[in-house]
């Protein structure tokens, strides 16, 4: 996974800043979205953001 790969658009949150936010303490959807705001816009993204949680949570 490309940490440069960009997962919400409206707020141009990559992948790498959603490790970050993991890294940092978030676990679930809506502390991501806290630290990144990934999401809270359109919420098309919602599904992908929930992937990149997934795989850096679960490994």
């Amino acid at each position: 996974m490309d940490n440069e790969e960009v997962v919400c658009s409206c707020m141009n949150v990559t992948v790498g800043m959603i490790k970050d936010a993991i890294d940092n303490g978030a676990r679930t959807f809506e502390e991501v979205q806290e630290a990144t705001s990934a999401g809270t816009v359109c919420g098309i993204c919602n599904d992908a953001v929930q992937e990149v949680i997934d795989k850096f949570i679960q490994g």
